[in-house]
């Protein structure tokens, strides 16, 4: 494999695509859309065989991958994301007259996409960085995931198909099958690329980081990484309420076998009667639920481990009715609980542990409480399980939660991420690697554009975006 051939061909293919019209680009997304649809039955048996998903499963993942591929082709054509602004010159101003100033937002180049284990289409081949990119008028080199890597050759040929019957440069997207960290370091490296975007591990997205330090001229890079979304119950339902936000949540901890970024890890609360009543319905509701498999053995493994190493910290209870599997590929979902003193102490306790496991935090007080959620690392989101009167006199939690984590949730759970203009998918670190971007959402185009401003130019000089 020739990096350097990649990246010149991906340059190359830029420079030309990246001054294409909006309705171009649009067209194209909307074209690759289709051609994802017509893979059909091969593009659900396939990922059935490598990621072990069902096909309600397969199906709305395909319905959300496709959605916001035309969702962007939208963005595209409005050009609403060009931040477009003019400022007329003022020759007579004084003291000083004023230029003639005009800014549009532009793309920044090859952009380097690495696919996701957890999601072989939404955040993948064609997924929401890929569209967002090719929206932006980037070229996008593509590397493929090892762990579904006959879904990213399908999805990558419905690509090249769409490509050829646009008329477009099959350049603009270069799909890399590697399954080694040299060629992604490399990929990352490379003087031609201008930006990266990542969905995965702590240590892999920093790994990330690390290898743009190295670079001669930095580049942006969007990572998506931990979270463990905490979950604040606050007192004062009805008993009815009290169980039915314990059912609501033992849903969202063990939807897909809990291999979601957005999976509540963390649930706090004030010591109570009522939060006794809540979590112990979670218990039982949780034991009740029927194990999934993960998507592959590596997956499995890390989750077996990192909720073994928890489960050994001091002052931690196991309450879930846990059983043991012959299928070695199967989550059983698991509920843990200890007291707050043990959680502030213990940062391995802060820590995400990916799958259908969730730790019970009990309070002695509002301060404690307030210390925790100060304590822990930024998150995609914050949710809080409470009446309006009760959040509104605990009104602080908000303040603090707003400066850590990118959504906050009032009565819902953090699961079900909507594509659309107003969400937010991103957060402080590690929960992104920049929290002024979202990765899902119309807004996931602005990573890979930067601002030029035009003084005094020729309108026949300008980009026609400018031109009066």
């Amino acid at each position: 494999m020739n990096i350097n051939d990649i990246l010149d061909r991906s340059k190359k293919a830029f420079f030309k695509y990246g001054k294409s019209s909006g309705e171009q680009r649009a067209t194209l997304l909307e074209t690759i859309a289709s051609e994802i649809e017509n893979l059909g039955d091969s593009l659900v048996k396939a990922i059935e065989e490598e990621c072990n998903f069902v096909e309600g499963r397969i199906l709305g993942e395909r319905g959300r991958t496709c959605g916001q591929l035309r969702m962007f082709a939208q963005v595209a054509r409005s050009g609403s994301h060009l931040g477009i602004k003019k400022d007329a010159a003022m020759p007579d101003r004084v003291p000083m007259p004023r230029p003639d100033l005009r800014k549009i937002n532009i793309p920044l180049g090859p952009i380097i996409v690495f696919g996701a284990s957890n999601f072989p289409l939404a955040y993948s081949t064609a997924g929401g960085d890929t569209a967002s990119a090719l929206a932006a008028g980037c070229t996008v080199i593509l590397k493929g995931h090892p762990a579904h890597a006959h879904t990213s050759e399908l999805v990558a040929s419905a690509i090249s198909k769409a490509l050829d019957k646009v008329g477009m440069d099959q350049d603009i997207f270069i799909h890399v099958a590697s399954s080694d960290f040299e060629t992604g370091k490399a990929l990352v490296q490379h003087p031609f690329t201008a930006g990266v975007g990542f969905t995965g591990s702590v240590s892999g997205g920093y790994a990330l980081a690390s290898y743009t330090r190295d670079r001669k001229n930095p580049i942006p890079v969007f990572t998506e990484m931990g979270s463990t979304n905490p979950v604040i119950y606050l007192n004062g339902a009805p008993s009815e309420e009290v169980k039915s936000r314990a059912n609501m949540l033992a849903g969202a901890i063990t939807l897909g076998a809990g291999q979601f970024c957005t999976n509540p890890g963390l649930i706090f609360g004030l010591k109570s009667e009522e939060f006794t009543t809540f979590y112990t319905s979670l218990s039982e509701n949780i034991s009740q639920i029927q194990g999934a498999k993960m998507l592959n053995h590596n997956i499995q493994k890390n989750y077996l481990a990192k909720m073994d190493h928890a489960l050994q910290q001091k002052g931690i209870q196991l309450i879930s009715n846990v059983t043991d599997t012959d299928d070695e590929l199967i989550a059983v979902p698991s509920l843990a609980k200890t007291e707050g003193h043990t959680f502030i102490n213990n940062p391995v306790l802060h820590e995400e542990v990916f799958g259908p496991y969730s730790l019970i935090v009990e309070f002695e007080s509002q301060d404690q409480l307030e210390q925790a959620l100060h304590m822990i690392d930024g998150q995609l989101t914050c949710s809080f399980l409470a009446n309006e009167a009760i959040l509104k006199e605990n009104s602080s939690l908000i303040d603090i939660a707003i400066h850590k984590a990118g959504r906050l949730i009032f009565n819902g759970v953090p699961t079900g991420v909507e594509v659309c203009d107003s969400m937010v998918h991103g957060g402080p670190s590690p929960a992104t690697s920049d929290s002024r971007f979202t990765a899902v959402g119309s807004d996931a185009i602005l990573r890979w554009l930067r601002p030029v401003c035009y003084q005094n130019f020729p309108t026949s000089l300008l980009p026609k975006e400018l031109q009066d």
